[in-house]
């Protein structure tokens, strides 16, 4: 009896390593099939980090960087299960209209962040990271009428930095993307003149109106690359110094280089921090008809007009469209997935956006998005407890906690006044403020095209005077400049708890394991001790 001990003890610790290995939730989890997705790169960074996030639940989520566009039209053709687009569908982009699918499908906001302006500019040999540019100014520099960056437009936002005689390269998307649709309905909406003008040199009719394809005109010294990774890295890459960029400012934070500070309504310049996105986008308004195909769709008009003094004036927010119906390539297996995954991403994972570079949706987005959870087939619905969301913006009495503590912005960043010398987006490092014009000891003539290699990896190349790459999932805060790895949150994503004939069947092997193990030698003592005694 005692030969066997050994045996048994195996066996016990064997079964107990299972339990350890699959716990309870892999019984389901292993019910999980893989779905895909498709479009913005300007939301990228945080459904990587979300996707990457629930694999310790057995959902693998795969997701195509590929921009809006290509998303959208995916998602259209059935290619994909979901996308994700900055902008909806039935754009009139040009003499194109982006007609709506025929598969059924739904809204579902995802997250929210700033349209940030990314650029690489030194002077003297030391890196600028305090730049600040009025709304006149941007447009004009992205419809080629400014073309140098010590032009007096320019110095006249910029009074405490040496600005270099240096010709200015815009960096704009070469594929359909959110991000260019976001930026150009801004332009046409607040600067419809300048807007509509370049346009017209591109060959395109008046009024311009919102592209979500960027018009260059020959001659204009733009470059174009792909996706926000492209543009990035593009702008990212030590020789490319003049270049500057619209992209999430996730990008900024992630390759370590600065952004531009935007003048707004209020009169002062802001940075797209998670708290100053949050402040714009309370001039946001909803689609709430629920009865619309575009409902939850943002009108941004009062996000560009906001006067709170914190606002970042490009602020918006990005789109889950997910299927409402069974058909292409979905099936309710697929909705299952889909549904745990947006069950996640819309609670726990908002908890992550600021440190991802983005802004946590606010109470309104969230309860309005798990009640399109609730369309998609085969989710495993669930009554959340919006309390327990445990979103940073969420309050008890409804207001948004992020955007009620936001810091007002310095004297420094009022219009008029002496220049702040801190450094912004992943460039921490301060600008030394002097005012004297100066001359970039790199500057080059020549086209801008020449500049760099044009290769643009996805995450640029360290930073050039600013803080280096950050790899993998970790990221600095918006606020604070924080840096922290980024892990996945232990977060319930099943439905209701359910105990399954897998996990008794487990307990019971287990429960018998024991008793084989302990009963015969406790059996065999007791036997022993009574033959002593008698």
């Amino acid at each position: 009896m005692t030969r066997l001990r050994p045996r048994f003890t195996m066996l016990l610790v064997a079964a107990v390593a299972a339990m350890v290995a699959f716990p309870a939730s892999a019984a389901t989890a292993a019910d999980y099939v893989p779905i895909s997705g498709a479009g913005s790169s300007w939301s990228a960074n945080a459904i990587d980090q979300w996707r990457r996030n629930v694999q310790q639940y057995g959902m693998r989520v795969n997701y195509a960087s590929t921009g809006s566009s290509d998303g959208r039209n995916q998602f259209k053709a059935g290619t994909v299960d979901f996308a994700s687009s900055e902008i909806p569908y039935g754009l009139k982009d040009g003499a194109v209209v982006d007609a709506p699918p025929s598969r059924g499908h739904a809204y579902m906001p995802l997250v929210a962040g700033g349209t940030a302006f990314m650029y690489n500019l030194s002077t003297g040999g030391k890196q600028i990271t305090n730049l600040r540019l009025s709304g006149t100014v941007l447009t004009k520099i992205f419809t080629g009428v400014i073309t140098s960056w010590d032009d007096a437009a320019i110095k006249a936002d910029n009074p405490g930095i040496a600005l270099p005689k240096r010709k200015i390269v815009p960096v704009v998307r070469s594929d359909g993307s959110g991000s260019t649709a976001q930026f150009t309905t801004w332009m046409a909406n607040q600067y419809g003149s300048l807007w509509n003008a370049y346009c017209a040199k591109a060959g395109r009719s008046s009024p311009c109106g919102v592209t979500s394809n960027y018009p260059t005109v020959s001659g204009k010294g733009f470059v174009a690359q792909p996706n926000s990774q492209g543009v990035s890295g593009y702008v990212a890459q030590k020789a490319n110094i003049g270049t500057i960029t619209y992209v999430e400012y996730s990008y900024a934070l992630k390759t370590g280089y600065p952004v531009a500070k935007i003048l707004n309504k209020a009169g002062y310049y802001v940075e797209p921090t998670a708290s100053n996105v949050a402040v714009g986008l309370l001039g946001a308004k909803i689609n709430t008809d629920k009865g619309s195909s575009a409902y939850l769709t943002q009108i941004l008009t009062g996000v560009y007009n906001n006067k709170d003094a914190r606002a970042y004036p490009l602020s918006s927010y990005s789109y889950l469209i997910v299927p409402t119906k069974v058909e292409s390539n979905f099936t309710e297996d697929k909705g299952k997935t889909l549904g745990g995954f947006a069950y996640y991403f819309l609670c726990e994972g908002q908890q992550q956006a600021e440190v991802l570079g983005y802004s946590p949706l606010p109470i309104n987005l969230v309860k309005a998005g798990l009640e399109q959870v609730r369309k998609i087939p085969g989710v495993e619905a669930k009554a959340i407890d919006i309390t327990k969301c445990n979103n940073p913006t969420f309050s008890k009495d409804g207001t948004n906690t992020l955007a009620k503590k936001a810091p007002a912005p310095p004297s420094c960043d009022k219009q008029g006044s002496a220049q702040c010398g801190t450094g912004t987006g992943g460039a921490k490092a301060d600008t030394p403020a002097t005012g004297d014009s100066g001359t970039d000891e790199d500057e080059t003539e020549g086209d801008s095209e020449t500049i760099g290699d044009g290769g643009g990896d996805s995450g640029g190349g360290s930073s050039g005077g600013g803080n280096s790459q950050v790899d993998g999932p970790q990221y600095c805060e918006a606020d604070t400049g924080v840096c922290a790895n980024v892990v996945a949150l232990p977060v319930e994503v099943e439905s209701e708890p359910t105990w399954s004939l897998q996990q008794s069947l487990m307990v019971a092997a287990v429960a018998l394991l024991l008793g084989v193990v302990t009963i015969p030698p406790t059996v065999g003592q007791f036997i022993a001790r009574k033959r002593k005694q008698s």
